[in-house]
């Protein structure tokens, strides 16, 4: 059995990660052993919408710094922060149905520049590597930094660990595992609440620090990181080992 590290939320909560006590030299960020590292596991959640025509906006913000030395991960700090929305700055019964969050805790919130210039002084001056669950939370950052004229230069070395985990567990091109889901593949409990910003990092971040010397991260630009279109309005139609099938399910419900 793996360790565990304890980690302290914002709010005082506080969570178990297990660490990996050793990898491969040539593995995950393709460093030396003796170099000091930082990964930002992040997640993002968003405002529910059902039609074309609708702007889903970035409504909570949630990471976890993973710092790894001399070849050794373990989870440093926590970074949560609600975000108001400003093309519609109310939220849908949907949105706090799907992710429990209600327009109190977005009323009074930072606009997306300043939670990502928060983000961004506590990710610090030391080179990083950025990492999501999927793509769409990589996609719905650069829209929205686009759609308000928010420098994108922050966003660097970004990996997808669905991609990475997929790769490394050999499963079929183009399948995509949900997140909890993989953390039952690798034996790993889901703690928090899932579709909440911080506890679907910390949960990410599980995964990285279990698997962290069987995973390559790479180093990259944001014009050098391509990936798949994703359709993003919620449908509720064939939703195996996708990421938003219990979205589709719940929308499904109250049609």
């Amino acid at each position: 059995m793996l360790p565990e590290e304890r980690l302290s939320y914002n709010n005082g909560e506080r969570f178990c990660a297990p660490v990996c006590r050793s990898r491969r030299p040539d593995a995950a960020t393709g460093t030396d052993r003796g170099v000091f590292v930082t990964v930002i596991v992040y997640d993002l959640e968003m405002s529910v919408r059902r039609k074309k025509e609708q702007v889903a906006e970035i409504i909570e913000f949630g990471a976890v710094k993973v710092v790894v030395r001399n070849g050794r991960p373990e989870a440093a700090d926590t970074f949560q922060t609600f975000v108001r929305p400003v093309v519609s700055p109310r939220l849908t019964e949907d949105t706090t149905l799907f992710t429990g969050i209600r327009q109190e805790q977005v009323e009074n919130a930072p606009i997306l520049a300043e939670a990502i210039r928060r983000f961004t002084d506590w990710i610090g001056t030391t080179e990083y590597y950025l990492c999501s669950w999927g793509p769409d939370d990589r996609r719905q950052l650069i829209a929205e930094c686009k759609r308000h004229g928010i420098p994108l230069d922050w966003m660097i070395n970004h990996n997808d660990l669905q991609r990475l985990l997929s790769k490394e567990l050999r499963l079929e091109k183009h399948q995509q595992i949900g997140l909890m889901n993989a953390l039952e593949m690798l034996g790993i409990p889901f703690t928090g609440s899932h579709h909440r910003a911080l506890d679907d990092a910390i949960n990410t971040a599980r995964i990285l620090l279990k698997m962290y010397d069987r995973l390559q991260l790479k180093k990259n630009r944001l014009s050098e990181y391509a990936d798949p279109e994703s359709e993003v309005v919620y449908s509720t139609g064939h939703f195996a080992n996708q990421p938003f099938a219990g979205l589709s399910a719940l929308l499904a419900e109250r049609d």
